[in-house]
């Protein structure tokens, strides 16, 4: 990868902005032919970070990278022995959280869920929008989970990682299922996701809502529609976010905008219109993140934004790179979700001014945890008293 102080040198000296593409094609393997990524947010599809060989791609003089297939969706079934993951970050608002899959196939090429791939032997790139994993037996799971002595009962986040409504849940209904589990126990959800696919779960939300168990976070990046196809090619479209937005919010079911993430230079100027479009909508709460490159990230958005906006890469990563101390990422907490200096403060700044003046986050009601009851279904261990 290019060195720290050649990254720098390349935001302000247009000199450099080939080198270092050059350089992120040589480290990361050549870029995936454009008819082979069709759809796909990633460029780019390098090796697994702890495999020991890398891979390279190279046209051997026989056009036969013509001949390879385009990425399809591939899904298997991962079966693991708990459900809910646990955190202790002080960024985050939960401590418990449940990811029905692994990978995802909106392909948004800023996802900081993108490293976790490497843990699968798979690449953070295209990998992880076309290689998936589907977890059908997380409703057992948690039905097990809950019904366990000393289990203390606080809002489960759910769409944290990767998004719970993507495409492939219209076949697999795991997320529908976890939601039975989690009506018929009275346990509190939090919901995040970039889906209009939410609101085939209306019933469920709106009966858990009523009793004060559910909240869902629509995670809005731009209203362009144009931005939002290159950026997150499978997502819905932020039309078809605000309309899932009214939905929920005349269904009873309290709604928030996820301004997220902020990307300097290129969205950063649509805070108030989101929120404004937002607020229009129903939502009654706002929250943002500033956009995260940890590992692969970094070079995969780079190599993404020399391809797409090549006039305003050297802005952009300037941007960044003042927020992160001159790095493109820093991942301590209390800094990692909003960068730190003058510009951060900034966006926080317009963020705050807007939210006010549109009367968001005035009354954020906690989810109930009071209607709890430990679930007594098949696989569940009864008690012996």
């Amino acid at each position: 990868m290019p060195s720290l102080s050649t990254l720098k040198q390349t935001a302000f000296d247009p000199s450099l902005q080939a080198l270092e593409a050059d350089a992120l094609v040589k480290a990361s393997g050549l870029r995936v032919a454009d008819e082979r990524a069709r759809g796909r947010g990633a460029g780019l599809n390098m090796s697994g970070r702890f495999e020991i060989a890398s891979r390279e791609v190279f046209d051997d003089g026989w056009s036969s990278l013509e001949d390879l297939a385009p990425f399809k969706t591939e899904v298997q079934v991962e079966k693991p022995r708990t459900v809910i993951t646990r955190n202790q970050s002080p960024d985050l608002s939960f401590d418990r959280s449940i990811n029905p899959y692994r990978g995802c196939e909106h392909g948004c090429v800023y996802c900081f869920a993108r490293p976790s791939h490497a843990y699968m032997g798979l690449s953070a790139g295209v990998d992880f929008e076309a290689k998936l994993f589907a977890k059908p037996d997380a409703p057992r799971l948690l039905e097990r989970e809950l019904s366990r002595p000393g289990y203390k009962v606080q809002p489960i986040a759910i769409g944290t990682n990767t998004d719970p409504y993507q495409p492939i849940e219209r076949q697999w209904r795991i997320m529908r299922q976890l939601l039975e589990v989690l009506e018929a126990a009275g346990h509190p959800v939090g919901i995040v996701t970039k889906s209009a696919l939410v609101t085939r779960d209306i019933d469920i939300l709106s009966r858990m809502a009523s009793r004060g168990l559910a909240r869902v976070a629509l995670s809005v990046t731009t209203l362009d529609r144009k931005l939002s196809r290159t950026m997150e090619p499978r997502a819905s479209t932020p039309e078809k976010r605000l309309e899932a937005m009214r939905a929920l919010s005349d269904a009873g079911v309290p709604v928030s905008v996820m301004a997220a993430p902020v990307i300097p230079g290129l969205n950063d100027h649509e805070i108030e219109r989101i929120l404004d479009s937002a607020k229009a909508a129903g939502a009654d709460a706002a929250g943002y993140v500033m956009l995260r490159l940890p590992i692969e990230v970094s070079p995969l958005f780079r190599d993404w934004l020399l391809r797409h906006y090549p006039d305003r890469y050297r802005h952009v990563m300037s941007l960044i790179r003042s927020m992160r101390g001159g790095k493109d990422y820093d991942a301590e907490f209390g800094k990692r979700m909003r960068g730190s200096g003058p510009y951060a403060w900034q966006v926080a700044r317009r963020f705050q001014m807007a939210s006010k003046r549109l009367g968001l986050n005035l009354r954020k009601t906690p989810l109930r945890t009071d209607h709890f009851v430990p679930p007594l279904g098949d696989g569940v261990q009864l008690s012996l008293l």
